[in-house]
């Protein structure tokens, strides 16, 4: 729910992500799009203008995760979803509209949850240490170099 950034996130989404695109839209008062559905690389998504920004906030307890193969998918995510919102920390970014998402690498869980927890502990503590996630930097941690 937006209070009136639908249509802005729809059109911001789809030319991010590959293989996206806006499904339909429904009209709002005076040719405004109210909402729609569209699809980023296969997902498929809802979304609407609720005009109560007091009633319907969005917040960081809802994010939508990225999970990334190479350190350049997450390089463009990040620097296209946080282009006029905020970087955080730990590979999250909040986009212009207001909306949490997580940058991560595939192999982030595989290095977090590692049976040796010497390994994982050193992943975990160079994590919490970025903002952007660097998959050599988390693999050089959770060998020891």
């Amino acid at each position: 729910m937006f209070d009136n950034q639908a249509e802005e996130a729809m059109k911001l989404y789809t030319s991010i992500f590959k293989n996206s695109r806006v499904v339909s839209t429904s009209p709002g008062p005076g040719g405004t799009v109210a909402g729609g559905t569209f699809i980023l690389d296969g997902v498929e998504f809802s979304c609407y203008n609720a005009g109560a920004p007091d009633y319907f906030k969005i917040g960081m307890g809802i994010s939508i995760s990225v999970s990334c193969d190479t350190q350049a998918e997450i390089d463009k995510y990040w620097e296209a979803l946080s282009a006029g919102g905020e970087k955080q920390m730990c590979g999250w970014v909040k986009d212009k509209v207001g909306v949490s998402w997580q940058i991560v690498p595939s192999i982030l869980g595989q290095l977090l949850f590692d049976k040796d927890p010497a390994k994982a502990k050193r992943a975990i503590d160079a994590m919490l240490k970025m903002q952007k996630l660097d998959i050599q930097k988390l693999k050089d941690a959770h060998a020891g170099r």
